[in-house]
């Protein structure tokens, strides 16, 4: 099962993202934690080292092809060479990003997580994708092969849109299950305005994160959620989205 977490900047992609992973390592998955953003920052939210030197997929794994971009190696080499292991058995791989200033676009970062994330199949594997807050992942079809995008979104006008023009992209991708996570919830009245826009906009709420102190404090700490306060409700939540998730990738003998 191959996860993308998508929505406007700041809504805590990263925060779920890395929960996600480590509670699916605990539940027995092998994961790969993808952070596709070219300011990275999933190491520090799963409990890397932040001193530790990272591994950016270099843009020589891919060739160019008549159906797309696909890797030169067996993907499992390619973990091998440039996965960083991390808390909980996860293994993270890093999009390349800029390394000076005025050198053009990541067009080839990019078609190398998506020949990446081609290749990433199989049972018992998770990989979780943290997404740029832009849709330019969608429009390049980087993420064109996850099983499942989730959208999360805050009770606010500017989040909500970012996921209203987010879905249509995802759509055309033919991705084939799209969800929303509504998150930051203070009260049954925030709830109630995500429930709202996603009935009105036909998408599926998968999950309802409520606020907590304790994602501040950890991110003050740079330490991860799960360790800082592995009781949160916020964890709690992301917990029973995993197994959810899990549940209906199960094939039912």
């Amino acid at each position: 099962m191959r996860i993308g977490i998508a929505g406007k900047g700041g809504v805590g992609k990263t925060t779920i993202a890395a929960t996600m992973a480590r509670l699916a390592a605990r539940a027995g998955a092998k994961v790969i934690a993808i952070d596709a953003d070219s300011n990275p920052n999933l190491a520090t939210a799963l409990g890397l080292d932040r001193v530790m030197e990272q591994r950016p997929l270099p843009a020589s794994l891919v060739s160019k092809r008549l159906d797309g971009p696909a890797l030169t190696d067996a993907v499992d080499s390619v973990l091998t060479a440039h996965g960083t292991p991390g808390p909980d058995g996860v293994v993270m791989l890093t999009m390349g990003g800029p390394a000076h200033a005025g050198e053009g676009c990541l067009c080839s970062a990019h078609a190398t997580v998506g020949a990446v994330l081609a290749d990433l199949a199989g049972p018992d594997l998770v990989t979780v994708v943290d997404m740029e807050a832009s849709p330019e992942q969608l429009s390049r079809g980087t993420v064109r092969n996850v099983d499942i995008l989730l959208l999360v979104a805050e009770p606010y006008f500017r989040s909500l849109e970012t996921v209203r023009r987010l879905a249509p992209l995802a759509m055309e991708l033919s991705i084939a299950r799209i969800g929303v996570i509504a998150n930051k919830l203070r009260s049954e009245t925030d709830a109630d305005a995500v429930a709202e826009f996603c009935e009105r906009h036909r998408l599926t709420q998968l999950a309802r994160v409520p606020y907590d102190d304790a994602v501040t404090r950890a991110d003050l700490a740079g330490s991860p959620l799960l360790d800082v306060a592995p009781d949160s409700q916020v964890v709690a939540a992301v917990g029973e989205l995993v197994a959810q998730l899990r549940t209906a990738d199960t094939p039912q003998g």
